[in-house]
């Protein structure tokens, strides 16, 4: 009798191995499930990016406000009549 049941905790023991260290074990999931929950909050940041960046393309297609605004802040264009004042500190 104590040899069967020494083999079944034995038993009992390698099937726990398997089940919380071994390959496919639960800290093995719970690692791959920190892994998707980090990837998600990456896609959302791009996702709002890319929304952004949509608008943006949106405007410069339709609107010559936005095209504007871009000549004069990354070409630093001015209109006509207006004086150009530049600020180095």
């Amino acid at each position: 009798m104590r040899i069967i049941t020494g083999i079944l905790i034995l038993l009992f023991v390698l099937l726990q191995y398997d089940l919380w260290i071994g390959e496919g074990s639960m800290t093995a999931a719970w690692r791959l499930q920190q892994t998707v929950d980090e990837q998600k909050q990456a896609n959302n940041k791009l996702k709002e990016r890319n929304a952004g960046l949509s608008a943006e393309v949106t405007d410069l297609k339709q609107g010559l406000d936005a095209i504007e605004e871009r000549a004069r802040s990354d070409l630093g264009m001015v209109k006509e009549g207006e004086t150009f004042i530049q600020v180095v500190e």
